[in-house]
Formats: structure tokens, C-alpha cells, sequence
């Protein structure tokens, strides 16, 4: 069987160490210093339009950049080859998510699609338009372009990646939604590091998203418009 090279983005060899110090503390105070900011002065404010916005500066900056294949925004070609494990584990993800719910909030088991069957319909369609694939914008294209020259592109990328996006999501205010945030950051991250398809990428974080309010842990990542 034929092996599928992916792209990868390469980091410039010239870059002085004063560029990735500035790069660093730019990750730093974007990625970490802005939700902090967020999450202290704008308690229950949705994050969606800012989402939305920051997912068109992304967007609007990456086809500005020469060394950016603009086949990442899709690359429906990769979804193809990434559809069966990432099935699987979401398969299994999903398993033990009915079975934590039935055992510690047995009340709660698939609560919204059963008390309100048109919010939750409204969030499953949504939800992948207007939080995923800006998030997916933000938190792996232009994270994983912008700063290559301070992570890499590997091991280094996916964990400050998912990092960052665990932070994010203190804007919550619970641990369930920082933890699992970071593990599917991880898990987000290392996909595109793979497959460098944010369509691959926004199918697999949706699915999440979706599985997350139909089983009754929605209460965790809610701001009346999804996380």
C-alpha cells in the first residue's frame, strides 16, 4: 500500500533566538494573559462571536503567508484515512461517557435532547460552524503556523497546542472542562499535526462537542451558545 506524505510546515532555519523569545512571550500573553483577562472580567459572556472574529483574523493572516498551504483550511483528501481510528475512539469515548453519566449524574443522562429536543438540534448544528472551526482556526493552523519556530512541529507543537486550548477553557469555571479539554487537545492536535486537514480535524472535535451535550455534560462547556 501507497504511503500519503502530508505537508508539513517547515521552520525557518534563520530565526534568531530574540524572534522566538518575542514569539514566546507572544504565545504567552495571547493564549494565556487574554483568557485570564476573559474569564476574570467577562464572566458569562459568550465566547462564540469572539470565536468567529478571531477565526477570520486567522484565516486572513495564514493566506498571507507564503510558506502556508491553503489546502490545510480542508484537505478533504485526509479525512478519508483518519475516519476509521477517529471513529473507534469516539466509539469508545462515547461508551464510557453514557456509562460515567448513568453512574454519577444518572439525572442528567441525555437530559437536553430529551427536555429540549430544538436546543439541542440548534447545537448540533452550530456548534461545528461557529465554535469548532474557529477553534480549529485558531488553536491548530494558526497556532501550529505561527509559532513553529518556538515548538516545532512535532511533540512540542501538539502539547503546546493543547495546552493552550485546556486554558482557554477556565472561562467555564470547572475542572471537568479544563481536563477534558486538554485531552482532547491532545487528541485534536495530534491529528492535524498527521493529517494537517482542519476538516478531518472540526469533524473529530465535533463529534466531541455533540457527544458532550447529548449525554448530559453539556452543563460543563455552557455559555448558552456552546464552548
Amino acid at each position: 500500500m501507497a504511503v500519503r506524505t502530508v505537508p508539513k510546515m517547515t521552520v525557518g532555519a534563520e530565526i534568531t533566538t530574540g524572534r522566538r523569545a518575542y514569539l514566546l512571550a507572544e504565545f504567552v500573553v495571547l493564549f494565556f494573559g487574554t483568557i485570564a483577562a476573559f474569564a476574570a472580567f467577562a464572566q458569562g459572556v459568550s465566547p462564540i462571536p469572539f470565536l468567529v472574529v478571531l477565526g477570520v483574523v486567522s484565516v486572513l493572516y495564514l493566506v498571507r503567508q507564503k510558506s502556508f498551504d491553503r489546502k490545510d483550511f480542508l484537505r478533504p483528501e485526509a479525512v478519508r484515512g483518519q475516519l476509521r481510528p477517529m471513529l473507534a475512539l469516539w466509539v469508545l469515548a462515547a461508551v464510557v461517557a453514557v456509562a460515567a453519566v448513568a453512574i454519577l449524574l444518572p439525572d442528567d443522562l441525555f437530559g437536553l435532547p430529551a427536555s429540549n429536543p430544538w436546543l439541542w438540534l440548534a447545537i448540533a448544528i452550530g456548534y461545528p460552524l461557529l465554535s469548532v472551526y474557529p477553534q480549529e482556526l485558531i488553536y491548530r493552523a494558526f497556532m501550529f503556523h505561527r509559532y513553529s519556530a518556538v515548538f516545532g512541529t512535532g511533540a512540542g507543537m501538539v502539547v503546546a497546542s493543547a495546552a493552550a486550548f485546556g486554558f482557554a477553557h477556565i472561562i467555564f469555571g470547572n475542572w471537568f472542562a479544563v481536563v477534558a479539554t486538554t485531552v482532547g487537545g491532545l487528541l485534536f492536535a495530534s491529528r492535524y499535526a498527521r493529517s494537517r486537514s482542519l476538516l478531518a480535524v472540526s469533524i473529530e472535535h465535533g463529534l466531541y462537542g455533540v457527544l458532550i451535550f447529548t449525554v448530559g455534560l453539556g452543563q460543563f462547556v455552557y455559555h448558552g451558545a456552546g464552548s
